[in-house]
């Protein structure tokens, strides 16, 4: 499905997903593997968890995690690393209860077929998920099979979302032998730090008001445009191509 270089390529659109509350939701495994993974770490159980549906990357909210639970300083920068190595296993750990209490978004497979069957329209995911978090939610739903994971951005990347931009455009330019830039680049995401990472990244940015962020946050924000959800691909295609001044392949 996903489209492959050739010499006659058109001008391409990098398009970048956002994972959870845009395609997905999970649920509590995200928690769940962050409560195992710090009373591994850490020795104890953990009082406080991270919020839900902010969009802050994963070693971000590890950080937070460590230092709302006691552990600051030199003791939190000793056991981030750890950290990030435990969430992923017990992440994997619960696959099963991905598949079974995740669900996909109204919408969301189709979209990405519409997008994945357009030629000049490079799809991948800009997401705060660690890379083997992202691969799993996306393999469980048969999303992989619409996106080019290899030219993503993850923040086992960077932890600093907007950075994963140029991530993104390096890997697809150097893949397709082309530059990708702000006007041909487009963010799909559901949250605030989808909409800054956009404005800072470099990046336009279809926000879509599928999670906990109401559409006219997203707005306010600075968001290019808000979608109710992924029901409309024509919808979505349009806004893509209106944000990037594409017409389409002829």
């Amino acid at each position: 499905m996903i489209a492959s270089p050739t010499s006659r390529d058109p001008a391409r659109v990098l398009v970048l997903w956002d994972i959870d509350r845009t395609l997905v939701y999970v649920g509590e495994v995200d928690r769940t593997a962050y409560r195992e993974a710090f009373a591994e770490v850490v020795g104890r159980p953990a009082e406080r968890l991270p919020a839900k549906g902010t969009g802050v990357t994963m070693p971000l909210a590890i950080r937070g995690l460590l230092e709302d639970n006691g552990v600051t300083g030199r003791a939190a920068d000793e056991l981030l690393p750890r950290m990030l190595e435990a969430v992923p296993l017990r992440f994997a750990a619960h696959t099963e209860d991905v598949r079974s209490h995740g669900v996909v978004l109204p919408g969301a497979m189709q979209a990405l077929k519409a997008v994945a069957a357009e030629p000049d329209l490079v799809s991948t995911v800009l997401t705060g998920n660690l890379e083997a978090n992202a691969l799993i939610k996306l393999g469980v739903f048969g999303m992989d099979r619409y996106v080019d994971a290899a030219l993503g951005g993850f923040s086992s990347d960077d932890a600093h979302r907007p950075a994963l931009v140029a991530v993104a455009q390096r890997r697809a330019g150097d893949r397709y032998g082309t530059s990708f830039s702000v006007d041909s680049t487009v963010i799909v995401g559901d949250s605030l730090e989808d909409v800054r990472t956009g404005l800072e990244g470099g990046a336009r940015v279809i926000a879509i008001a599928s999670g906990t962020t109401t559409a006219e946050l997203l707005a306010e924000a600075g968001a290019d445009v808000v979608l109710p959800d992924l029901t409309d691909a024509a919808r979505l295609l349009q806004e893509i191509r209106g944000l990037t001044d594409r017409a389409g392949p002829r």
